[in-house]
C-alpha cells in the first residue's frame, strides 16, 4: 500500500500542472496562424506567456507545454480584441512570445518561404494543420 501511494504522488503532481489553464469563451474565436502571412492584418501587439516546463527534475511533455502556451496566448489575445495569433519564436524554458492581430474575415495564408503548408479544410468542416517540429 505504501509503495502504491509513493508511485501515485508523482503522477498526481505531474497531471495537476494544467488544472488552472482553460480556454476563455472569447478565446475560442481566436485563430492560430502557425505559418500564415499576417501582413494584411492589423498588428495589435505582442503577448508573452509562460507555463512550467518541468516539475522538479522532471521535464513536462513538450506537446502539452506547447498546447498550454497556445491556450494562454489565445486568452490574452481575446482580451486585446485580437482574432488571430502567431508564434514569434519557439518556446524557451516554458515561455513563448506571440503576435496578436486583427484580421477580420481574412484568413492568413501560408508564407511561401516558410516551407510549411497552410491549414486545409477537410470534409465535415474539420481543419488539418501541419506538424510543427
Amino acid at each position: 500500500m505504501r509503495k502504491t501511494l509513493l508511485l501515485l504522488v508523482p503522477v498526481l503532481l505531474l497531471s495537476a500542472c494544467n488544472w488552472g489553464i482553460t480556454m476563455d469563451p472569447a478565446a475560442k474565436n481566436v485563430r492560430t496562424a502557425w505559418s500564415g502571412d499576417v501582413s494584411a492584418c492589423r498588428d495589435l501587439g505582442k503577448v508573452t506567456v509562460s507555463v512550467m516546463d518541468h516539475v522538479g527534475p522532471v521535464d513536462r511533455n513538450d506537446i502539452k507545454v506547447r498546447d498550454e502556451l497556445e491556450v494562454l496566448a489565445r486568452n490574452e489575445a481575446a482580451k486585446m480584441n485580437a482574432d488571430t495569433i502567431k508564434p514569434l519564436a519557439e518556446p524557451d524554458a516554458g515561455s513563448q512570445p506571440w503576435g496578436a492581430y486583427q484580421c477580420g474575415a481574412r484568413v492568413p495564408t501560408a508564407t511561401p518561404a516558410s516551407g510549411h503548408a497552410a491549414p486545409t479544410s477537410a470534409p465535415g468542416n474539420a481543419q488539418t494543420f501541419p506538424i510543427q517540429h
